[in-house]
């Protein structure tokens, strides 16, 4: 790989901190992000000149552009502690996952409710079955002892007790 002369470097810095004021903005390409891989891509340099590099003797020394990623870190922190959302789909992700909690509440108040209700249908249904049941049984009882008497059903057209008015 070639050297980069210092025109090439200057103009290279220069479409650098343009991209950064760009994506800074809140104006982010198809599918980009606010990190230094969209920053190089739409810088039109190589990302790894934003990354510290080693020497041959294994000692580090720091990348080409290193300083405009740390710049741009730095402004990027700036702006998100000022309450600033630079990257729309964090502010997204951020929105989704406050209502995926309160949707997590409510089902879980509305299983609440539905295993109370539930609970009631099965004590109601087990009271009318005992009810039904005694019922059952007071009818065998007066039909086995035989002292009980129908009452004559009341003919149609009469009312059986007067008007109270």
């Amino acid at each position: 790989m070639a050297r980069l002369t210092s025109d090439e470097r200057e103009l290279n810095e220069q479409a650098v901190r343009a991209a950064m004021d760009w994506l800074l903005s809140g104006d982010l390409p198809p599918g980009g992000k606010t990190d230094i891989k969209t920053l190089a891509a739409e810088a039109g340099v190589c990302r790894t000149a934003f990354y510290p590099k080693k020497n041959r003797a294994g000692t580090p020394r720091p990348g080409s552009y290193q300083h405009l990623a740390e710049e741009f870190e730095g402004r990027l922190r700036a702006l998100q502690e000022a309450g600033q959302c630079v990257d729309p789909r964090a502010a997204q992700i951020e929105r989704l996952k406050v209502q995926v909690a309160e949707l997590k509440y409510r089902l879980a108040k509305r299983d609440a409710a539905l295993a109370e209700l539930t609970g009631f249908k099965t004590l109601a249904i087990s009271r009318l079955t005992a009810q039904h049941q005694e019922i059952e049984c007071l009818r065998e009882q007066a039909a086995d002892v035989g002292n009980v008497r129908l009452l004559p059903a009341a003919r149609s057209g009469t009312v059986p007790y007067e008007s109270c008015s």
